[in-house]
C-alpha cells in the first residue's frame, strides 16, 4: 500500500504528528519524474540510502535539501512497502535567449553579463534571477542616458522542458543635458570651469561626441576633473559638497547641479626632505618641481615624487615609497612639505623571460636589452630596453613587466612579452611602353628573415632598358 508521506516544501515546516509514521529500513529507493537531472546527482543529495532508518525528520530533510538545490520546482516523497519513491518536478531549461530592439549594446557582450548573473543558454531557468537579469540590463540603460528604455520579457515553454526567453527592449531616446550649474564658484569664472568637463549642454557637435549625453560614470570624472582643476591653482582644501541629478517627467532633459566648496588658496612656504637618502641631497631637490613661494599645484608635487622615484629606480631601488606630507598654517595660507624618501632594499634582476615570440628567435630580442641579468635594477634601462625591441618593428605589441620573485625582498624578473607582426612584403607590376613593350616587374622582401633578424630582398624588372635582377 502507497502512501503520501510529505509533499512540497510546505511540508518541510509543516509535517504533523497526525502525518507521523514508524520508522522503517529502506529496502530501496526509486526516482520519478527526472529528465535532464542525473540520478547520482539527486542521489548524492539524499541524506538517507538503502539500509538506513527512514523517519520523519530524514524525509524533512531530504525535501529541503533537493528543493536547495535549485533543480526541482516541485519535491514529494512516498513509500511503499520500505521503497522510498521520490516524485520530482524539475525546472525547465533554459534553450535560448534572444533579444529584439536591441541598438545601444553589443547582443554578445549582454548575453556575456546574462551568465554572470546565471541566465544562460543551459541553465535552469528560475524567474528570481531572470527578474534580477532585468534589473541589471536596466541599470545598464540608465548608465547609458536611456531614462525612457523598457524591457519587456517573454517566456516561451519548449518541448523536453525547455524554455525560451525573449528580452525586448524599446531603448527611447537618450536623455539630454539641459543645463549644468555649479554653485558656491568664487575664484573663477562658471563657464571656465564648464568648458574643462566632458559632459557638456548640447552644442551643434553634440551628434558626433555626444557629450549631451548622461553617464554616471562621467560624471564621476567630470569631478575629479573638477578637482584637479582646482587642487592645481592653490586651493588645498578644494571639496565637492555634493551633486544632484534631476530628469524632466517625460525623461529627455537632464539637470545637473554641482555645489562645491573652494577653501583657500594657498602658497608654498618651504619644501624639505627627509628619509633615507642614497644620493646626494642635491640630487633629489632637482628633481622637486614644486617651490617656495608658488601657489600649490597638485600636478608639480606628484611630479617631484614621481621624479624621485625614478631617480632611486635608476639607482636599483625598484620598490622606494616616496611620499610628500603638507603642514597647513591656515592664518598664512601657506603650505609647507615634506617629502619622505624610503627607497626599500636595492634590487636586481633574477631572469629577464621572453614570450609570445612565435618566429622571432629570443637572441634577437635578448640583444637589444640594456637590463642585464644578475644586475642591480634599473628603471631607465628597463625602459630603454623596450623602446629599442619596438623600435626593431618586428612585433605589433610590446609589454614589460618586472614582478618581484616571490619570497624574496631585493629580486625582480624582467618579463618581455611581443606580439608578432607580419615583416614581409611582395609588389608585383606590369607596365607597356612602345620601345619595351611589356614590362614586367616584381620585388619581395623580408625584414625578419626566418626570425634572425636579418634582412631579405629580391627584386625583378624584365624591361630592355633597365633590366635588374
Amino acid at each position: 500500500m502507497k502512501k503520501n508521506l510529505l509533499a512540497g516544501l510546505m511540508a518541510t515546516f509543516f509535517f504533523s504528528s497526525a502525518a507521523a509514521m514508524e520508522p522503517f529500513t529502506v529496502k530501496d529507493i526509486r526516482l520519478e519524474g527526472i529528465q535532464r537531472v542525473e540520478a547520482g546527482t539527486v542521489f548524492s543529495y539524499l541524506p538517507v540510502k538503502v539500509g538506513d532508518t527512514m523517519t520523519d525528520e530524514k524525509a524533512a530533510q531530504a525535501i529541503k535539501t533537493l528543493f536547495a538545490t535549485g533543480f526541482f520546482k516541485d519535491v514529494r516523497i512516498e513509500v511503499d512497502n520500505g521503497v522510498v519513491i521520490v516524485v520530482l518536478a524539475e525546472r525547465p531549461a533554459i534553450a535560448q535567449i534572444d533579444f529584439v530592439g536591441l541598438k545601444e549594446f553589443d547582443q554578445d557582450q549582454l548575453i556575456k553579463g546574462l551568465k554572470e548573473v546565471g541566465v544562460a543558454v543551459s541553465r535552469t531557468f528560475d524567474r528570481a534571477t531572470l527578474e534580477k537579469a532585468e534589473q541589471e540590463l536596466k541599470r545598464q540603460y540608465l548608465s547609458r542616458g536611456r531614462y525612457a528604455a523598457t524591457i519587456t520579457t517573454t517566456i516561451t515553454p519548449l518541448d523536453r522542458n525547455r524554455v525560451a526567453i525573449n528580452f525586448n527592449v524599446d531603448e527611447g531616446e537618450t536623455a539630454k543635458i539641459k543645463q549644468i550649474n555649479i554653485v558656491g564658484v568664487q575664484a573663477f569664472r562658471e563657464k571656465d570651469l564648464l568648458a574643462v568637463l566632458q559632459q557638456k549642454t548640447p552644442t551643434w557637435i553634440s551628434w558626433y561626441t555626444k557629450s549631451d549625453q548622461y553617464s554616471k560614470q562621467k560624471l564621476s570624472a567630470d569631478l575629479e576633473t573638477l578637482r584637479s582643476y582646482y587642487l592645481d591653482r592653490g586651493y588645498l582644501e578644494f571639496s565637492v559638497e555634493s551633486t544632484q541629478v534631476s530628469i524632466t517627467p517625460d525623461k529627455k532633459e537632464i539637470y545637473i547641479t554641482i555645489s562645491i566648496n573652494e577653501g583657500e588658496r594657498y602658497l608654498v612656504s618651504s619644501v624639505k626632505l627627509a628619509g633615507d637618502l642614497t644620493l646626494p641631497e642635491e640630487e633629489f631637490r632637482k628633481a622637486v618641481k614644486i617651490k617656495p613661494g608658488e601657489v600649490f599645484s597638485r600636478e608639480k608635487l606628484n611630479e617631484s615624487t614621481k621624479a624621485i622615484s625614478d631617480k632611486l629606480g635608476a639607482q636599483g631601488y625598484a620598490f622606494a615609497n616616496v611620499n610628500a606630507a603638507p603642514e597647513l598654517d591656515k592664518e598664512k595660507r601657506q603650505v609647507a612639505f615634506t617629502i619622505f624618501v624610503d627607497p626599500g632594499k636595492r634590487t636586481y634582476v633574477r631572469r629577464v623571460n621572453v614570450t609570445g615570440n612565435t618566429k622571432t628567435r629570443d637572441e634577437v630580442i635578448r640583444q637589444e636589452m640594456r637590463q642585464m641579468e644578475g644586475a642591480w635594477y634599473d628603471a631607465d634601462r628597463v625602459a630603454a630596453s623596450r623602446e629599442r625591441i619596438d623600435r626593431t618593428n618586428y612585433f605589433a605589441e610590446v609589454n614589460v613587466e618586472t614582478p618581484p620573485v616571490p619570497g624574496t625582498i631585493d629580486q625582480v624578473d624582467v618579463n618581455v612579452n611581443v606580439v608578432e607582426k607580419s615583416t614581409g612584403n611582395i609588389s608585383i607590376g606590369a607596365g607597356y611602353s612602345s620601345a619595351e613593350k611589356v614590362i614586367l616587374s616584381g620585388s619581395i622582401s623580408q625584414s625578419n628573415i626566418f626570425g634572425s633578424g636579418k634582412f631579405l630582398s629580391l627584386q625583378v624588372n624584365t624591361g630592355k632598358l633597365n633590366r635588374t635582377l
